[in-house]
């Protein structure tokens, strides 16, 4: 088990989420950043959608009550194993009474606790994600708190996995995904639908800065800048809508959906975020400074792969390890 000791709001048992329920109005919920819980599930040997914790308020601080094999990913911060710094994106081996403590990330937003063979929490729908607006799935469907236990399965092997590692995304993918520039974070997107009836809005939607602003959250990044607006008001119906779909509504400033994106909205849409972007708007701070940039569906799909096979290198440099070590036969 897993005993939490302090939380923050918001923080969360996720996987992958569950796509397949929009038309019940369903979202599909799941980590924010996405790659850093499938790194972090390939390192100890699990399927890549198993729950992980996800935190974005600190400190947060638990006790292992049996010997478990962890990994720490995502944003870059403090993390601390009976006070002992801990390396990230690395597998450690906790015992029984060993305390974990996070701290504010230096950089990023969410950090990732992923455990062998994952938090085991109900499956809802497919899915151990937590919904928080429905109030379901995860951890009784509400944030954790002080007390809460997590069931965990408990390290089957004397041989710790700690010697296995890997390069975080931001390095090991580093020739797909383009570099931060004066503090200004490149997202990729596709125009969408309704893109060419902003008229020369839409040109200045892709060269201005926008600001991701306090009214944001796992729904969707509200963004602060010079408004734009359709060349003549119109009233649109309702159509479906998944993470990433940028829209605008009346007062010009747009809004990106993300992972507990609303299953449908009437907002013109002015791009759609490829998926492979995602995860790097998923660590982003309320401040932050984005630029869109225009891609195509080829580059979208070259990006995917790209990721596609780095986490499955890991996964199989991490078995090949843990064989060489005895862990699996």
């Amino acid at each position: 088990m897993i005993e939490i000791v302090q939380s923050g709001p918001l923080n969360t048992v996720q996987d992958l989420g569950r796509p397949g329920y929009r038309a019940i109005g369903v979202s599909a919920s799941g980590a924010m950043d996405p790659l850093s819980v499938r790194i972090g599930n390939a390192l100890l040997g699990n399927e890549q959608g198993a729950a992980a914790i996800e935190l974005q308020t600190y400190p947060f601080i638990v006790r292992f009550s049996v010997a478990t094999d962890l990994v720490v990913t995502g944003a870059d911060g403090v993390r601390l194993l009976n006070d002992r710094a801990l390396m990230a994106w690395c597998i450690h081996r906790a015992v029984a009474g060993d305390v974990l403590e996070i701290r504010q990330p230096r950089q990023g937003s969410r950090v990732y606790i992923t455990v062998a063979n994952g938090v085991d929490v109900p499956v809802v729908m497919g899915s151990r994600s937590t919904t928080l607006r429905g109030g379901f799935g995860g951890h009784f469907g509400r944030p954790l708190a002080a007390g809460d236990r997590l069931s965990v399965v408990p390290a089957a092997n004397e041989v710790a996995r700690r010697s296995i590692a890997v390069v975080e995304p931001a390095a090991g993918l580093s020739a797909v995904f383009p570099a931060i520039a004066n503090d200004i974070l490149p997202v990729r997107a596709i125009p969408a639908g309704e893109h060419d009836l902003f008229g020369s809005d839409g040109d200045r939607f892709w060269r201005q800065h926008w600001r991701i602003s306090s009214q944001s959250d796992r729904t969707g990044y509200r963004l602060s800048g010079e408004p734009i607006r359709l060349d003549v008001p119109m009233e649109m119906r309702s159509h479906g809508v998944v993470p990433g779909v940028v829209q605008v509504p009346p007062a010009g400033e747009p809004i990106i959906q993300m992972s507990d994106a609303n299953t449908a909205g009437g907002y013109p849409k002015i791009a759609g975020v490829i998926e492979g972007d995602l995860w790097r708007l998923g660590q982003a701070r309320i401040g932050t400074k984005i630029q869109f940039v225009r891609s195509t569906h080829a580059e979208a799909r070259a990006v995917e792969q790209a990721v596609d096979r780095y986490v499955e290198d890991v996964s199989r440099t991490a078995e090949m390890v843990r064989r060489t070590l005895g862990v699996i036969a």
